[in-house]
């Protein structure tokens, strides 16, 4: 294994038994990922898997111009992005940003096992801006790793069978999944993540259950126990929507499904989704979906 040093920037590849490391070549990103339309945005750079990395330490003084998601899955370590350092446990993952001073490492007495993945793109930028993202630059709870493992293995296999453009094509695509299996963990499996439970994951559900009912914001401040003022702010934040415009949003959808499978009048439709006035359930429909009810159902039948 190559000597580390914490003085100035150094890429610490770990030359471990029983390691597994994929890297795209920057020939191929340049000619065949950078070059086109649809792989350009975000792509894979390389990938790995490093069992008990003892002694594994990489300190990079202006970061990198690409992301790096670290999964353990065992043993624990350690990162810190500019001054903050965190420390990482079992099925916990962490997200790097580009661009920014970082180190990490595994611990001397319990060194860890990681999965990694190192991507790019055009959309880096605006990716990293996106809350979610954020929210994980901070070490977070993995709830499911069958999932996340098994297209793991899925994304190495195909690469490992060349870089012709189907094979890209069909990486990128597993890309994005596999990051949105970590990024939204958390909406797959309960909500109850690491003792927390996630307010607005919460009103969400509450507001499925509710779909037939007419909820007021005050209700909904009530039932959870919130301030109007920080209850909707708080749920802007994550959704970008006010609380009952999105309540709204979830009666449409549900609407305009009973539109597609059934032939339920208008006027009981919108009895069934809270609305007494079936004209103001077509104001509101033709808001959320961009016509009206009834031109919904003809366009359907088509």
């Amino acid at each position: 294994m190559e000597k580390t040093t914490r003085e100035g920037s150094h890429k610490n590849i770990w030359y471990g038994q029983g390691r597994q490391r994929i890297e795209i070549s920057k020939t191929i990103v340049k000619s065949r990922i950078q070059n086109n339309a649809f792989l350009k945005h975000l792509y894979v750079n390389s990938l790995g898997y490093y069992p008990k990395a003892k002694g594994h330490f990489t300190h990079r003084k202006n970061g990198l111009p690409e992301n790096f998601l670290f999964y353990c899955v065992d043993g624990t370590g350690w990162y810190s992005i500019g001054k903050q350092r965190f420390e990482v446990a079992p099925n916990e993952f962490f997200i790097l940003p580009q661009n920014v001073e970082h180190s990490y490492g595994s611990s001397e007495d319990n060194p860890w096992s990681i999965y990694w993945i190192h991507f790019g793109g055009e959309s880096l930028p605006m990716f990293n801006e996106m809350s979610v993202v954020q929210n994980h630059f901070k070490p977070a709870h993995v709830k499911d790793k069958g999932d996340i493992l098994s297209l793991f293995s899925k994304i190495c296999k195909t690469l490992e069978l060349g870089y012709s453009i189907d094979n890209l094509m069909f990486v990128n695509m597993c890309l994005y999944q596999f990051i949105s299996l970590f990024l939204y963990n958390s909406k797959h499996y309960p909500v109850e993540h690491q003792g927390k439970v996630d307010l607005v994951d919460t009103v969400i559900l509450f507001m499925q259950q509710q779909i037939n009912e007419n909820i007021t914001l005050k209700e909904l401040c009530s039932h959870f126990n919130y301030s109007p003022s920080r209850f909707s702010s708080l749920f802007k934040k994550k959704t970008g929507y006010a609380p009952i415009d999105y309540f709204i949003q979830m009666k449409m959808q549900k609407a305009s499904q009973q539109l597609d499978f059934t032939d339920r009048s208008i006027k009981d439709i919108a009895l069934s989704m809270g609305f007494d006035d079936p004209y103001y359930f077509s104001k509101r429909f033709r808001k959320v979906i961009g016509v009206s009810p009834q031109k919904y159902r003809l366009l359907k039948k088509e």
